[in-house]
């Protein structure tokens, strides 16, 4: 599970589109993306991975984005087992 060596390699990519093998190497990482709203019509693109959520603020405000127009979440297995 080598397909993420820095969790910085997720930032501009869809979470949609990323391989079985790069999310399974980030299961846990949390991720931020831009808020979407009809005014705002955003892609769905990772701006900010991290293991926490404060990483992902950091990364966000280095940046000069704003972290409160983002949206947070944890990156789980592509499937659910059962």
């Amino acid at each position: 599970m080598a397909a993420v060596k820095d969790l910085s390699e997720l930032i501009g990519r869809a979470p949609d589109q990323l391989s079985l093998a790069t999310r399974h190497a980030a299961v846990g990482s949390y991720i931020a993306m831009k808020v979407y709203s009809p005014q705002n019509l955003a892609l769905q693109r990772i701006e900010a991975a991290g293991a926490s959520v404060r990483e992902c603020i950091d990364q966000l405000k280095e940046r000069g984005l704003d972290p409160m127009d983002h949206e947070f979440s944890r990156l789980n297995p592509p499937f659910l087992a059962r």
